[in-house]
């Protein structure tokens, strides 16, 4: 991700991240030129989804069959053995 001053638009650089929730953060930045020297901080937030993850479908599938009871468990390693 490039960053660019708000003020004479050079490239800046990202000194400290402050992680407010999983999908949002404050960046605190400073120029990258010495005759700007300009601070300054960028909010970054989550937006919305393109393609789910497949992670987060089998990390919620196996979570769901851990939470089953053994015989529960075993059901459905027959049903979807076919």
């Amino acid at each position: 991700m490039r960053i660019l001053c708000t003020v004479c638009h050079k490239k800046a650089v990202i000194g400290k991240t402050d992680r407010i929730t999983v999908g949002v953060a404050n960046l605190y930045c400073s120029c990258t030129d010495p005759e700007c020297g300009h601070t300054f901080v960028v909010n970054v937030s989550f937006s919305h989804t393109l393609s789910p993850s497949a992670k987060s479908a089998t990390e919620v599938v196996a979570a769901l069959a851990r939470a089953l009871s053994p015989t529960q468990r075993a059901q459905l390693q027959r049903e979807l053995n076919f």
